[in-house]
């Protein structure tokens, strides 16, 4: 947890300041500390530089900083100036003699001369960067996560860097941050040599350089246009039709979203027909289990349009998925890659395909013997249903892109753990979500908690678990603290994905599964 109290102090001599950032320098290339990192462990290695430097704890929070500076370089260095942020505070304006005005994201600068913002928007611009004079870092990491930017440079005091830690970490935002020399709400200054000394570094290393999530997901879309579906289901019978409407209807794509991230991130050139090869493929196996799921489930929609089965029957359904597996296995046969890229990919995804059928089987009987299920078991349905589907996308577009052994068996691990994290929240979300017609078997990771924790209690688990009675199973959640526990083993699953993508040598796709969690599961 950030202290509050700390002393917040920047160094008022530049040579005290040019000599913590080299020593700090040196700390981090003699170490491996891999963005993004918490600030506790940033605090952590901050106190031994200190130690190591004879300093007072004085200087730690300035420490801190620029550890965070060199944690992030590589990839800040390596986005193009066209794709990064300067995002400077309201406070470096003269207030007395300052002519800009003000719109909903901070200040529109008059370029009056009265002060040094206008000369630092100058140096910006020309060299490519996006500006912002504004506070806070809600707005910076918004802009990162719509695509509009990789990489912020900003400028503030002490105490909003220390605030800004946690979300910036969340949001995986390859951030640096050069602090204003003092705190105060109105003409401020900062150590502009080394500002603009930061602003012109560039390097271009591409292992290094950011993807955008964002900017994937306007690809990814492109691969679901009609044009490009066309090419792959041409249409010339009505069951090739019916999974062409099954293709083209809406969703996330975040399927094929992960095979390209994984795929982008080992390749070391980017195929365009692989990718949509890769991005078709994924989506066939994902809208045939959709189409089964929904008559196995009686659902009557998806995607807010009439469930396939509902408008043309059971049989003409299932036959619309068996073909979408089928045409997922004959896309794959037809890659442009190496046999040994085709057999690897086969083997994956005809193992995730049993354990998904394996999973599913077991969710369809749950509800029949829900009280006789344990925590551990449901947790396993999560990992086999969700966790297989996240790992057969990740995994596909790691082989494609040839990553080492190693590498897939880290992906392999977070698939898992991200399944059934994913599930826990989903569980949660439902639960709260303002419905009446809520059906208890819509969380059943809770009613494993519940059920274990109402061991030997009366009245038993299977007289309360009566799925017309809501009020009364909530009750039990509330009495048992069901929701919070929920809770605590979602931390811990959490945990467990940035534990596996700690271990993950692929930066690129490291900090992109970063952001795309903190966007999942986002408090």
């Amino acid at each position: 947890m950030i202290e509050t109290n700390r002393i917040l102090r920047v160094p008022p001599l530049e040579s005290v300041r040019d000599n913590l950032r080299k020593q700090v320098a040196l700390y981090v290339s003699q170490n491996n500390i891999l963005p993004p990192s918490d600030f506790e462990t940033l605090e952590h290695h901050s106190k031994i530089i200190l130690d190591k430097l004879g300093e007072n704890l004085e200087s730690l929070s300035f420490i801190i900083v620029l550890l965070g500076n060199e944690i992030w370089r590589k990839t800040v260095e390596a986005t193009p100036f066209n794709r990064r942020l300067l995002l400077l505070p309201q406070c470096l304006r003269d207030s007395n003699k300052c002519r800009g005005e003000f719109d909903d994201l901070g200040l529109i600068c008059a370029g009056c001369k009265n002060c040094h913002i206008d000369e630092i928007l100058e140096k910006a611009e020309k060299l490519g960067y996006t500006t912002l004079v504004a506070e806070g870092t809600t707005v910076a990491i918004g802009l990162v996560e719509e695509g509009s930017i990789d990489a912020v440079l900003g400028v503030s005091c002490m105490p909003v860097l220390q605030n800004s830690f946690g979300p910036v970490t969340k949001a995986a935002v390859p951030a640096m941050a050069v602090p204003l020399l003092h705190d105060g709400c109105e003409n401020t200054s900062v150590d502009y040599d080394w500002l603009f000394s930061e602003m012109e570094q560039y390097s271009g290393e591409n292992r290094y350089q950011p993807l955008s999530v964002s900017l994937l997901k306007n690809q990814v879309a492109d691969y679901f246009s009609v044009h490009n579906l066309k090419r792959y289901f041409p249409a010339n019978s009505e069951t090739e039709k019916l999974a062409f409407r099954s293709m083209a209807m809406g969703g996330h794509r975040m399927r094929p979203l992960l095979a390209l991230l994984a795929y982008q991130s080992y390749a070391g050139e980017i195929s365009d027909e692989i990718q949509s090869g890769l991005a078709v493929i994924i989506e066939c196996f994902h809208k045939a289990s959709l189409v089964h799921d929904d008559i196995e489930d009686d659902e009557d929609f998806r995607y807010n349009e009439p469930a396939l089965h509902k408008t043309e029957g059971i049989p003409a359904a299932i036959n619309t998925g068996d073909y979408l597996i089928g045409k997922g296995y004959r896309l794959l046969s037809e890659m442009p890659c190496t046999p040994n890229v085709k057999a690897e990919c086969l083997k994956v995804v005809s193992a995730s395909h049993l354990k998904l059928a394996e999973g599913q089987g077991a969710d369809i009987l749950l509800t029949r013997h829900m009280a006789k299920k344990s925590v551990e078991e449901v947790l396993k349905i999560f990992e086999q249903k969700t966790g297989e589907a996240v790992k057969v996308a990740l995994l596909m577009g790691a082989i494609a892109g040839k990553a080492r052994e190693s590498e897939l068996e880290v992906l392999s691990r977070f698939s898992e753990w991200f399944g059934v994290a994913y599930q826990i929240r989903d569980d949660l979300n439902e639960f709260r979500e303002d419905n009446d017609l809520k059906h208890a078997f819509d969380f059943p990771f809770l009613l494993a908690l519940l059920n274990r924790d109402m061991n030997g209690e009366s009245p038993s688990f299977s007289e309360v678990l009566d799925p017309r009675n809501f009020n009364v199973l909530s009750g039990y959640f509330k009495q048992f603290t069901i929701e919070e526990k929920a809770e605590k083993y979602l931390a811990e699953y959490i945990g467990k994905c940035h534990s596996e993508l700690d271990r993950l040598q692929n930066q690129k796709l490291r900090l992109s599964l970063y952001g795309l969690m903190g966007k999942v599961f986002k408090s």
